[in-house]
């Protein structure tokens, strides 16, 4: 069969020129060139064209960034084919085979980059967060040092170095590397958690386990940082925040509901007491109908009847100023309407 082959290949014009190892590889050289420019051009006239008309820009943005990449991965194949025609090996065969997986794992990485940002657009238009912004960076650096971990074991491969040493030394200080960053790896996991779980976004009024109370400034991957009444900011850990328990003032919505509570003397005629205060609140700007305030008499403490006042505004960032206002008209309504407020006393009697 081969004597045949032969027989019809030296009957081409030209055939015996061939016969040249070195004009033969270098007829290769060429011909995978022009396979690698036909390519380019079936990428550029007609794949492009017909991914532009899909809804989809994945498409696009794959055949843009991969087609270069397999250009060079066609010519370096025919260089390796050329190589092997003129039976070469060692330094130069082991170059060549280098250089191909490096092209072809480049192909890899640009996909898997490509493949991630889509993901992340079409992630942050479903849920709304800003989770995207802060893992796709991580996701894209994760993404290149496996690459580059992979090249390097291939090349060494490659090369005929025996990468068994490698992976067992990989694995040990993989896990001394994991202990090492234990409280890092907490707090990442945990800013994913909350970014995932959304306890909490920017511009939040919350409180702290400790009694701390602020303003979500900003939500990283490591840490949250938090803007308090005085103007302070706390750098917080996500894993701490992740297991603490926290109250947020601005869910399920920015209406919150602010309680003021005061005293009157024993006597005092209750029903009068909620009517005249409660007339008061009502009077106050920015004070919900819906729902409405309320005056309720809690106990009869040990020098005074326990009222609380109860009413509710638009925004949680009005309810200390609320608070406030609200305490003064209490005081001065009671004061007009002679209603006694009582303070603590004591009484010490003396033995001779």
């Amino acid at each position: 069969m081969k004597e045949i082959i032969l027989e019809h290949l030296s009957s081409i014009p030209g055939w015996e020129y061939l016969q040249n190892k070195y004009l033969f590889s270098l007829l290769i050289i060429l011909l995978f060139a022009f396979i690698g420019k036909v390519v380019l051009m079936i990428f550029s006239k007609y794949l492009e064209k017909f991914a532009s008309k899909t809804k989809t820009k994945v498409d696009d943005m794959i055949f843009e960034h991969t087609k270069k990449p397999i250009f060079y991965l066609v010519v370096v194949y025919g260089l390796k084919l050329s190589l092997l025609n003129l039976e070469v090996n060692g330094i130069v065969n082991n170059f060549v085979n280098s250089l191909m997986a490096f092209v072809l794992l480049l192909i890899f990485l640009k996909f898997f980059d490509i493949l991630l940002d889509a993901w992340g657009l079409a992630f942050a238009k479903k849920t709304k967060t800003k989770i995207v912004e802060i893992l796709l960076p991580l996701f894209h650096k994760i993404t290149k040092t496996l690459f580059i971990i992979i090249a390097v074991m291939w090349l060494l491969k490659i090369w005929g170095v025996d990468i068994t040493p490698y992976l067992a030394g990989v694995g040990i200080s993989g896990v001394v590397l994991g202990l090492a960053l234990q409280d890092s790896l907490k707090n990442i996991f945990g800013g994913v958690t909350l970014l995932l779980d959304r306890t909490f976004q920017v511009g939040d009024k919350v409180k702290l386990e400790d009694g701390t109370v602020g303003t979500i400034h900003d939500i990283g991957l490591r840490s949250t940082k938090m803007a308090t009444y005085s103007n302070e900011i706390i750098y917080l850990p996500n894993g701490y925040l992740a297991n603490s328990r926290i109250q947020n003032y601005t869910r399920p919505n920015p209406k919150v509901r602010v309680d003021v509570n005061f005293g009157v003397a024993y006597g005092v005629n209750i029903d009068k007491v909620k009517k005249i205060v409660l007339d008061e609140i009502s009077k106050m700007k920015d004070v919900l109908d819906n729902p409405g305030p309320s005056v309720e008499f809690l106990e009869m403490g040990d020098s005074a009847l326990s009222f609380v006042a109860k009413f509710w505004v638009p925004k949680w960032d009005q309810s200390y100023g609320k608070k406030l206002e609200a305490t003064q008209k209490i005081y001065e309504i009671l004061g007009k309407a002679g209603i006694e407020i009582p303070f603590p006393t004591r009484t010490v009697y003396m033995k001779k």
